[in-house]
């Protein structure tokens, strides 16, 4: 085994599920850390944001083939169809479950923004303090679900190839999780400033956004994990699932986000970095 499969399996044993439980700590403390950044850049530029969101886009990019769409498809004997078909169920979930958020302001209030009569400016806080608060958590929980359950799926995966390729598979597993902690720190640090920007307290946003991200994205680890051991056939699917809502979220959300005021340029540079530094992790761990 490699140095670093060696550490990991030091520490958290060679049960699947622990190491899926481990991996979604991992990744949760480092949305907590980039979270807590908050409290040391006090305003974070526009163009720093944009550029670390872009490298969180490269980052999710490359881990989408890297660590799920290729492995999906060896796992499948070399049929790319399961894992094709995989892909398209995990985008069309996230865009379907998506559709969720703006309804959820309506169960909160009663109104929906684009109600007739409907008057933003003068229901600043009142009916929309809570509401947006929610929706904005809503938001970002679903977006954070794929990638909690494409770590899990990679310890599944490991955990069912044959002996002569777990080293390789658990190399996989770890990228993914590196990859995923790695961009979850802008990605945090770009939660806490919208917040901020809504008025919360800094330090308390901080630390709910780590609570809320290992509520969501622990559990999700280890129901990967169990759903891909328990009914093996299911892996090649699941992981184009994860790969799937991936990407639906670099697409739908980050890209147009990180084009929308003016450092397009940056974001794609960030874009491209990221691309490379989860390139180097396959490479290096694999």
């Amino acid at each position: 085994m490699s140095a670093a499969t060696d550490l990991f399996t030091s520490i958290a044993g060679d049960n699947v599920l622990v190491q899926a439980l481990v991996g979604g700590v991992v990744i949760a403390a480092m949305n907590l850390f980039g979270a807590s950044l908050i409290l040391l850049l006090r305003d974070p530029s526009e163009r720093f944001l944009d550029g670390a969101l872009g490298f969180a886009a490269g980052v999710m990019l490359a881990a989408a083939f890297t660590s799920l769409i290729l492995p999906g498809v060896e796992a499948a004997g070399g049929d790319p169809l399961p894992v094709l078909f995989g892909v398209l169920l995990g985008a069309a979930f996230l865009d379907q479950a998506d559709r969720f958020v703006p309804h959820a302001h309506y169960l909160l209030t009663g109104r929906r923004r684009d109600d007739v009569g409907y008057d933003a400016a003068a229901n600043p806080v009142d009916e929309s303090k809570v509401a947006s608060v929610v929706l904005f958590v809503l938001a970002i929980t679903l977006h954070n679900m794929p990638e909690g359950l494409a770590v899990g799926v990679g310890f599944g995966n490991a955990a069912n190839a044959v002996a002569a390729e777990q080293t390789a598979a658990l190399a996989d597993a770890l990228a993914l999780m590196l990859a995923i902690g790695i961009q979850n720190v802008p990605e945090g640090l770009a939660v806490s400033v919208a917040a901020v920007n809504a008025g919360l307290d800094r330090r308390a946003y901080a630390v709910f956004t780590g609570i809320r991200s290992g509520v969501v994205e622990i559990p999700l680890c280890v129901i990967g994990a169990i759903a891909v051991t328990i009914a093996t056939p299911v892996l090649p699917y699941a992981m184009g699932f994860a790969a799937g809502a991936m990407l639906f979220v670099i697409s739908d959300e980050i890209v147009p986000e990180t084009h929308s005021r003016g450092y397009e340029r940056v974001a794609t540079g960030g874009l491209m970095i990221g691309v490379v530094v989860m390139l180097y992790l396959d490479v290096s761990l694999g």
